[in-house]
């Protein structure tokens, strides 16, 4: 039996900021209070430490199986926990892509083995597997991901019978990445008749336009509205798509909402200078006032999740021409942190933040009591010291694949302890690697 006695925290939860204890007993938050004792929990004590909610990441590319030179569900969640996520949703776009409940289930066999943060993982859709995807199993699978865009293998979902069929009949949350896969064809023919193989990587925007994103999400959008499909739109990198939202109803009512990323609030085309491929993400990283109206919409409820879209490519991989290297890389380990900073950069209050990372995914996938500081809820607690610097340096990136868009930057904050279920994974820069992650569970989309 594990018990744990906080003392002097300042929580932020729901919307507060409170100095009180918390009792810890196994894997639930047994008691909040001004003053507790129990004379056999370990103590720690928290004065001037925040205690936040694990992050929830809707959104993580952990590429087992198959693309395990990369990242592996191990080391990814290693590097999460490090960073202050608890939990994770992963996407189906591995080799081979998990597109039938067969290949589903060997996904959980091993995240049942080696995560060490708690885990789902998304059933994938392809234009011809969709009575695998009707099989699927609301309460134990967080979604079903539809690449309405280029993707790996067989899971660009182009035809609109296909589309009008999961639409239509799936009753689960259905996650889209949207980037209308002719505009961006046309504007890499075009790109190539100017530079030939040579295209610079500043062009990557202007391939991966706002018109390639605006004609996906509002297809989607509009498919979601006619079926009333519960629609989750990923990482919105344009202003134009924020105005598809609205921000009137509460998120537990919304059935459209949609998800903001680390790399669309922090970087712009700008950054494309120094750091090439290694901000290349689809949807590509665009103008700066693209991320201030991202910013804006977050704020203001029209996007309602923060999430990574971490995908790990080796920096081999990274390094090659603009034609060659892969999109993607990781962020799980240093989200919560470039967060925190744009928090003392006035972007967004300490209490948005928190719920945007842990109370939004928790209400958007309907989580099974987790994504709140309540009691009876599972203990996936962070300790934030918000004295204490974090160098990030490529001696102390957990991720497989050894690099990080932040290396070298010096985050205001540090992630001191990392709880899941109620068990330290991390403490003081350092992992304990001890087993409590747990399959996520879902009330089912009614």
């Amino acid at each position: 039996m594990s018990r744990y006695l906080l003392k002097n925290a300042t929580i932020i939860n729901e919307g507060k900021q409170v100095v009180s204890d918390l009792l810890i007993v196994n894997d639930r938050i047994e008691k909040i209070a001004a003053s507790i004792s129990d004379k056999h929990a370990a103590v720690i004590d928290l004065s001037g430490k925040w205690l936040i909610p694990g992050m929830i990441d809707d959104q993580v590319h952990f590429r087992e199986p198959g693309l395990t030179h990369k990242a592996d569900i191990f080391t990814e969640s290693r590097a999460a926990v490090a960073g202050g996520i608890t939990s994770f949703m992963e996407m189906p776009n591995t080799k081979p892509t998990t597109t039938n409940q067969i290949l589903l289930a060997e996904k959980y066999a091993i995240a049942s083995q080696s995560s060490l943060a708690n885990y789902s993982f998304f059933m994938g859709a392809t234009n011809d597997n969709l009575e695998e995807v009707l099989k699927t199993n609301p309460e134990t699978v967080c979604g079903v991901k539809v690449f309405m865009g280029s993707s790996t293998g067989n899971m660009l979902v182009d035809n609109e019978q296909t589309l009008t069929g999961i639409f239509s009949k799936c009753p689960m949350l259905i996650a889209t990445h949207c980037e209308d896969e002719l505009t961006v064809r046309k504007n890499l023919e075009a790109a190539k008749q100017e530079y030939g193989e040579d295209i610079p990587i500043e062009m990557h925007p202007v391939i991966r336009n706002e018109e390639a994103c605006y004609i996906s999400s509002s297809m989607a959008f509009d498919l979601a509205k006619k079926y009333d499909t519960r629609l989750h739109i990923l990482h919105i990198s344009t202003a134009k798509e924020t105005a598809l939202f609205g921000n009137t109803l509460p998120l537990e009512k919304k059935r459209i909402t949609a998800e903001a990323c680390i790399h669309h609030l922090w970087f712009s085309e700008e950054d494309y200078k120094t750091k090439g491929n290694f901000i290349k993400w689809n949807p590509a990283v665009k103008k700066a006032s693209d991320r201030d109206a991202i910013w804006n919409a977050l704020n203001d409820n029209r996007i309602d999740i923060l999430a990574t879209d971490h995908a790990p490519h080796t920096r081999d991989e990274k390094g090659q021409k603009y034609l060659s290297a892969p999109s993607g890389g990781p962020l799980v380990q240093h989200a919560v942190l470039a967060i925190l900073e744009k928090v003392k950069e006035c972007k967004i209050s300490l209490e948005r933040a928190v719920e945007k990372m842990a109370h939004s995914p928790a209400i958007c996938f309907r989580l099974r009591e987790r994504g709140f500081i309540r009691e009876g809820y599972f203990a996936d607690l962070v300790v934030i010291d918000p004295a204490k610097k974090y160098v990030v340096t490529d001696q102390n990136i957990l991720s497989k694949c050894g690099w990080s868009p932040f290396e070298n930057f010096a985050f205001s904050h540090s992630i001191d302890t990392t709880f899941v279920n109620g068990k330290i994974v991390y403490q003081n820069g350092r992992l304990v690697e001890q087993k409590s992650a747990m399959r996520l569970l879902f009330n089912a989309m009614h």
